[in-house]
């Protein structure tokens, strides 16, 4: 029976060691969480512990700035069309909304469909719109009055010579549509 006592009390022994570690284990896992924020502040690797630094755009060239010239027609069209800002000055890279507004002045439904054009045409490829009416075909009902957002952005990368950017759009009536639509 002396085997059996002495096995008992390594089993004991080594379940009280087991049960020390993990209590370790778990604490040391709790102390880490301060220790590596004292570290990332030490360090400035992680800019989660700077909570009021906020986030910087370096893809803005703020040596340089364009001025953009907004321009609005319709073609055949009963609305009123035109931008709410006539030009405005940028930053290449910078994010820049501005708004249209287009007023339907018939007695019925009309949908249309804007095309845009640049001038000069070498800007085109570096006006990069992220929102725009002209995406899609917009229908307005009788007499009704909507603003659409243009959100774009200017590509750093624009030619140098080029200080001025003219953006036109042209509403063209999509026949059939608005009656499609009632």
């Amino acid at each position: 029976m002396s085997a059996s006592v002495e096995s008992r009390s390594l089993n004991r022994d080594t379940r009280n060691k087991l049960l020390v570690i993990a209590l370790l284990m778990f604490g040391f896992g709790f102390a880490l969480v301060p220790f590596y924020k004292k570290i990332c502040e030490v360090t400035g690797v992680n800019s989660l512990t700077q909570a009021d630094v906020a986030p910087v755009n370096t893809q803005v060239d703020l040596a340089r700035t364009v001025s953009v010239e907004f321009d609005a027609n319709s073609t055949h069209l009963p609305w009123q069309f035109k931008p709410l800002t006539r030009s405005l000055d940028v930053h290449p890279g910078e994010l820049t909304t501005v708004m249209y507004e287009v007023v339907n002045n018939r007695d019925t439904a009309v949908t249309g469909q804007a095309l845009p054009s640049y001038a000069p045409k070498e800007a085109a490829a570096s006006f990069k719109k992220l929102e725009c009416f002209c995406f899609k075909q917009q229908t307005l009902g009788p007499h009704e009055t909507k603003r659409f957002p243009v959100v774009f952005v200017i590509d750093p990368q624009l030619h140098k010579s080029i200080g001025t950017i003219t953006l036109s759009y042209t509403f063209f009536e999509i026949d059939g549509a608005a009656k499609a639509a009632s």
